[in-house]
């Protein structure tokens, strides 16, 4: 009979309970459970197996390339970011609202970071979420145009309940194709879909970025309607700096490693 039910899950595709049968029906023999909790158990493991896999496939789909988490974050390093804040973020409810983030500040201090923890939350939640260097995205965009995705690409990312654009203003200025695309994106999905953005560059640095001053402050306009922005100060501590000690990369969140064994 124990063949017949390893059959029956696996056609199920019923994985967890599968490799937990033998195990669970031992502890039964044991305990003599009633069915109804017996079941309840079984059910239980494919469910967070189920969950599990689930959000693994969404964290390798994310494109985030480091999976910092906030409880990692030297808040007490980095004194002027306020911590507070920060949770009140990751309890998600911006993303409900269509509201936007803006990290400003310079290098290493850690505003990739606070974002990338932000979105790996969301992640867990069950949310629709992607993460693209600005560099990378406006290549996308560019090469759309070439192989006439464009329509399908735009339709993409405007789905995504929250999207985040790491490093705009470390490359090179812009074509106006790409300044035009960039627009059209961020117009969708302003007042309607999260998107977050970290930038070494103030707002008023924007127009000289894209060379286009009217489209800058028509974007910074949509932009700030409903977003909440994060500036570090210039003396803000780079954490990068080797004497802190800090660790250089994140650890791969369990749930990846679970999924794949």
């Amino acid at each position: 009979m124990i063949t017949d039910i390893h059959q029956l899950l696996e056609e199920l595709k019923l994985r967890d309970a599968r490799a937990a049968i033998d195990e669970t029906l031992k502890l039964a023999q044991k305990n003599k459970p009633s069915y109804s909790t017996f079941l309840l158990d079984l059910l239980r493991r494919e469910h967070e197996g189920q969950r599990n896999r689930a959000t693994a496939s969404r964290i390798r789909r994310s494109g985030l390339r480091e999976f910092w988490a906030l409880d990692t974050f030297p808040f007490h390093i980095q004194k002027c970011v306020n911590k507070r804040l920060i949770y009140e973020l990751a309890e998600l409810d911006f993303i409900a609202r269509g509201e936007s983030l803006v990290f400003v500040g310079q290098p290493g201090v850690g505003k990739s970071g606070l974002a990338s923890g932000i979105v790996l939350k969301a992640l867990y939640a069950g949310k629709r979420c992607f993460a693209v260097t600005a560099q990378n995205l406006f290549a996308a965009m560019k090469e759309s145009h070439y192989d006439r995705t464009t329509r399908h690409f735009f339709q993409r990312l405007s789905r995504l309940d929250a999207l985040l654009i790491d490093e705009l203003g470390y490359l090179n200025t812009p074509e106006p194709q790409q300044i035009n695309d960039f627009f059209r994106l961020m117009d969708d999905r302003c007042n309607r879909k999260s998107t977050i953005i970290t930038t070494n560059l103030g707002f008023d640095e924007w127009g000289k970025f894209i060379s286009n001053g009217p489209l800058a402050a028509a974007l910074i306009s949509r932009l700030l309607q409903k977003s909440k922005t994060i500036d570090f100060p210039k003396d803000a501590v780079n954490l990068r700096n080797p004497k802190l000690g800090l660790p250089s990369s994140a650890p791969k969140p369990p749930v990846l490693t679970a999924a794949a064994a």
